[in-house]
Formats: C-alpha cells, structure tokens, sequence
C-alpha cells in the first residue's frame, strides 16, 4: 500500500500594523472655568449697580447664560466624567444646569411672578438652593486646588449677598453681591487662563495650587 506524504500548508503571512495611538482627550477645565468666569461677570456687572450699566439690556445676559455658562459648562462636565474627574464632572454640570435654569427663570417666570410681587422670594428660594450645593463644593474644593477653593470661598460669600438683598429687598446689599460676582469670575479667569497658557509653554508660569492629581487644573 502506498502511503501519501501530505505537505504541510503555509498560511499566508499576517501582516501587523503599527499599534493605534492611544486616544488623548483634551483637559475641560479651562473650557467649563472660561464658560463660568464670562457669565458670571456679565451677569454681576448689572447685580453691582446702574451706576455700570443700563438695567434695561439685561436680557442680553439671558443668551450667553443659556449657551456658553449652560451648554458650555455642561458639555466641559460630561468631559470630565470621561476622565473620571468627579469633582470636575460635578462642578461644571451643575452649574451649567444653573445657567440654563437661571436664564429659563428670568425670561417666562420672573415676569410672571412681578404682577404678585412675590418674585423676590422666588429669586432668593432659587438662590438659596444653589448656596447649599457651592458651601459642600467648597469643602471638596479645598483638597483640589487653592485656586478653586478661592473660588468657592468668593462664590459663598456672592449667594449670601444676594439672597439676602433678594429676601430683605435691599439693592445695596445685592450691588456689594455683584462686586464678589465680578471678583469670583475674574479668579476662575486666573483658573482658566493658567490652565490653557502651562499647557501651551509646558511649564508652570500661573501657579494653581493643585493637591490631587484628578482635579480640575494641572500642574
């Protein structure tokens, strides 16, 4: 009997590309801190007084409020989630939810509320809650970054000025709220901008006071 010899087949050779780079996702501190700072300051220029600006052209507070401090913040939040940033991820879409509620707040209810005379109580209610998530936020804050929790501090001290003003009915309490306003978005600037100009020169030119490695601003 005559065996066969069975050849032993070749598979084709596989050919390996370079391995795929590794995705780097950009950092959404210096975006959410920016979006935060320019509407903060615009809305605190009228909080301060007339003696700044005309009380009339408030509205134009309302867009920038809806698209860059909400949709903005927002967006840097769910950024900070896919970098497993917490304290980012809360912070920013938190307060892009503020802005969106806040600009929602004073174009359809506001004007409800002043033929009753009860638009104070709502604004300082409003105010109020809002208090309640910056005073823990602040805490969290001071183990981030001091530049944040000069931030938070600033901030605090904003929503009581003005839950008060709104509550006692006293302007000139809530004008002094609207000089911290202005103070607390010119610190998240500083936040923002030391960001964006380290990264840019790859050194430390602004210090920011980082503790955690996860936080908002890098080293």
């Amino acid at each position: 009997m005559i065996k066969r010899r069975v050849l032993p087949t070749r598979s084709a050779p596989v050919i390996q590309g370079p391995p795929a780079p590794p995705t780097a996702l950009g950092n959404p501190g210096p975006l959410g801190l920016a979006a935060f700072a320019l509407t903060t300051f615009m809305l605190s220029v009228f909080n301060a007084g007339s003696n700044l600006i005309d009380p009339a052209v408030l509205t134009v507070v309302l867009p920038v409020a809806l698209f860059y401090g909400g949709i903005g913040q927002f967006a840097a939040g769910m950024w900070e989630f896919r970098i497993h940033n917490t304290f980012g991820a809360t912070a920013f879409t938190s307060y892009g939810c503020f802005w969106m509620s806040f600009a929602f707040y004073i174009y359809f209810i506001v004007p409800q509320l002043e033929s009753s005379g009860k638009a104070y109580q709502a604004t300082g209610l409003f105010l109020f809650a809002w208090l309640i998530f910056t005073a823990y936020m602040c805490i969290a804050a001071f183990r981030v970054s001091r530049v944040l929790f000069i931030l938070f501090v600033v901030l605090v001290i904003t929503f009581i000025l003005l839950i008060v003003g709104a509550l006692a009915q006293k302007p000139v309490v809530t004008n002094v709220g609207g000089w911290f306003g202005i103070a607390t978005a010119f610190v998240a600037w500083y936040g923002s901008a030391g960001v964006m100009i380290n990264t840019t020169f790859g050194r430390k030119i602004f210090p920011l006071g980082l503790h955690k490695v996860d936080a908002v601003l890098p080293k």
